[in-house]
């Protein structure tokens, strides 16, 4: 063998180890992307399940809010038309202690 195809033998075979050693570098990035991509997509499903159960319970507090203003509005109806009987009934009670009053001086 002659000087040159040792060198050329020798090149190539310097070109093969480095191409060999930045094919284990690129394959070592894409698995560290890979490993990046895969806890950044199951963080991702996490906050979607989070968000979903944020939603469903703000819409349920959204009803409760609902439910406890129609109460609070039935309540307040109430306590007026109990306010109305009790000032008729006060009402009539006087009337009737005046005539008691009038007729038993």
């Amino acid at each position: 063998m002659t000087n040159h195809n040792i060198d050329d033998d020798r090149s190539t075979r310097e070109l093969i180890t480095e191409l060999a050693r930045r094919q284990a570098d690129t394959q070592t990035q894409l698995d560290d992307f890979l490993e990046t991509a895969n806890r950044v997509l199951a963080r991702s499903a996490v906050l979607d399940d989070v968000v979903q159960e944020l939603r469903d319970s703000t819409e349920q507090h959204q009803r409760n809010f609902e439910e406890h203003q129609r109460n609070f509005e039935q309540h307040q109806r109430n306590f007026e038309e109990h306010q109305r009987t009790t000032n008729a009934a006060l009402q009539s009670l006087e009337a009737i202690l005046l005539q008691l009053i009038r007729n038993f001086p």
